[in-house]
């Protein structure tokens, strides 16, 4: 095997092991649904969902590779939807009360 090879394969292995865990999260996000623990379950679903997304976005979308002002505005997207997420949860759970 030549080094291409070599680099190739550890790639390949790096995606298998980013699939896994991409799966075992699923299966953490299922398991979380069987409790039913209110609004920690949402909660919990939505920060694994989060977790899934970045290992999405850093390793099949190659973002590890980009320039950092790219990162920094992804970044600042990410947060700003947050806070409105957030914000709409603190809406609805307070209507609620």
């Amino acid at each position: 095997m030549n080094g291409k090879e070599i680099r190739q394969n550890a790639i390949y292995g790096r995606y298998i092991m980013v699939w896994l865990c991409l799966l075992a999260l699923t299966a953490a996000t299922v398991a979380v649904s069987r409790f039913h623990v209110k609004h920690y379950a949402v909660v919990a679903a939505i920060s694994i969902a989060t977790i899934k997304s970045g290992l999405v976005v850093i390793f099949f979308m190659h973002l590890k590779d980009e320039p950092w002002i790219l990162k920094i505005m992804l970044f600042v997207a990410l947060f700003a939807l947050t806070l409105i997420v957030l914000l709409t949860f603190s809406d609805v759970w307070y209507r609620s009360a």
